[in-house]
C-alpha cells in the first residue's frame, strides 16, 4: 500500500479521520524494558544513534509493542552539531554536553552545510525503517524524521549544555546578532539538507522541533524562532513537495498562529499548555494539529489519562488531528499506562 493508506498521512493532507492517529514524542524510549536491553550494551548513546541496525530496532519497537500509527526515527537533535565538527557527548544522568562556540572564531572551527557526511548511519537507519514498516505494517505506520529547530539547537551550541531559561543564547541575541545570524544561516542550512536527504531515505514527513521557542521575548520571536523554522520548511518543500512537515513550538502560546500562516506547514504540534478549544478555532481551520496530553497525565494514569483523552479528542475531533502528547514520554511511565491511552484513542 501506498502513503495515502496510512490514517497519520492522511491526517497530514488535512482529512479528517475515522479516529485520530497515535504517536507519541521520544516513544522510543528509557520506559520501555526491549529499549533499555539494548541500551545496556549500546556503547555511548551516540553510538546507539550511529548503529543503523540498533537504531533501527529501537525505532520499530513501540510500534511492534502498541502498534502506533507512525515511527519516528530514533537519533537526536544534536546530531547536526556532531556532524558540523563540535564535540557533543552524554553524560550519564546529566544530558547532552557540547564544548561551547560563542563566537566567530568558535563558529569558523565548524564544518560546512554540505559536509555531513556523518550523518550518513542515521540515513541508513531511515531506510532500514522504512523496509520493515513496509513488511510489518503493509504500508499502514508511516516513518517521521526530524530535526532540531535552530534556536534550540543554538542554544546548546552556544550554552554547551541544557539551560532552564535559554540564557546564554538569550544574551547573544542581544550583544552579538550578527555572531548568532550566522550560526543559525549554518543551522538552516544544514538542516535543510539533513530533512530532504531523510526524506530521500525513506522518511514521508518531517517534524521540526523548536524546544525552546518559548523563551524567546516577543521582540525577538519572529528573527530568532518564526523566520528560521520557515525557512527550513520552504527550503524543503520546495525541493521535495510531496514530503509533510509538522512544526512543534513549544511554550510560544498565540505565536503558533503566526506558524499557522505558513501555507507550507502541513500541521502543528500542540503542547500541553495550548487550551484545545482555543486551538480548534484559532489552528485547526488552518492547519492538522497534533498533540497534546500532558506527559504526567499518562504517567498518572487512570482518571487522569482518561479525562485528558476525552477533553483533546472532544475539542479536536472535527477537523484534522493527531493524538500525541505535549511533549516527550517521561522515562518512568508505565507502559500499561501506554497501552491503555493507545485503548482509549482507538476506542472513541
Amino acid at each position: 500500500m501506498g502513503q495515502d493508506a496510512s490514517l497519520f498521512m492522511q491526517a497530514l493532507s488535512g482529512a479528517r479521520t475515522q479516529r485520530a492517529p497515535l504517536w507519541l514524542m521520544r516513544q522510543a524510549g528509557r520506559y520501555l524494558p526491549e529499549y533499555r536491553a539494548i541500551r545496556a550494551h549500546a556503547g555511548s548513546f551516540l553510538d546507539l544513534c550511529y548503529n543503523p541496525a540498533l537504531a533501527a530496532e529501537v525505532t520499530m519497537q513501540p510500534i511492534r509493542r502498541f502498534g502506533f500509527d507512525a515511527a519516528i526515527l530514533f537519533s537526536d537533535i544534536l546530531v547536526i552539531p556532531h556532524a558540523l565538527g563540535q564535540n557533543v557527548w552524554f553524560a550519564e544522568g546529566e544530558g547532552p554536553r557540547l564544548d561551547p562556540v560563542t563566537g566567530h572564531s568558535g563558529l569558523s572551527a565548524l564544518g560546512h552545510s554540505e559536509n555531513l557526511g556523518r550523518l550518513d548511519p542515521v540515513l541508513e537507519t531511515v531506510a532500514r525503517v522504512r523496509t520493515q514498516l513496509a513488511e510489518e505494517t503493509g504500508g499502514q505506520t508511516a516513518l517521521i524524521g526530524f530535526c532540531g529547530a535552530p534556536w534550540t539547537v543554538a542554544s546548546y551550541m552556544i550554552a554547551g549544555k541544557g539551560t532552564p531559561d535559554q540564557a546564554p543564547i538569550r544574551l547573544i541575541a542581544y550583544q552579538d546578532p550578527d555572531f548568532l545570524q550566522a550560526l543559525i544561516e549554518l543551522l538552516v542550512e544544514a538542516s535543510t539538507r539533513y530533512l530532504v536527504a531523510q526524506i530521500d531515505a525513506g522518511a514521508q514527513a518531517v517534524q521540526i522541533f523548536e524546544s525552546f521557542g518559548g523563551a524567546l521575548p516577543p521582540a525577538l520571536f519572529q528573527r530568532w524562532c518564526h523566520d528560521p523554522v520557515t525557512r527550513i520548511v520552504r527550503n524543503v518543500k520546495s525541493q521535495r513537495p510531496h514530503a509533510r512537515v509538522i512544526v512543534f513550538a513549544r511554550g510560544v502560546g498565540q505565536n503558533l498562529t503566526a506558524f499557522g500562516k505558513v501555507d507550507e506547514i502541513d500541521a502543528l504540534g500542540l503542547d500541553w499548555g495550548v487550551d484545545v478549544n482555543w486551538a480548534a478555532r484559532a489552528i485547526q481551520p488552518m492547519k492538522a494539529v497534533q498533540g497534546n496530553l500532558d506527559p504526567l497525565a499518562l504517567m498518572a494514569g487512570g482518571e487522569a489519562l482518561a479525562d485528558g483523552v476525552r477533553r483533546i479528542l472532544d475539542a479536536l475531533s472535527n477537523g484534522p488531528h493527531i493524538f500525541n502528547l505535549g511533549h516527550g514520554i517521561q522515562p518512568a511511565t508505565p507502559v500499561a499506562h501506554v497501552e491503555e491511552l493507545a485503548r482509549l484513542v482507538r476506542s472513541a
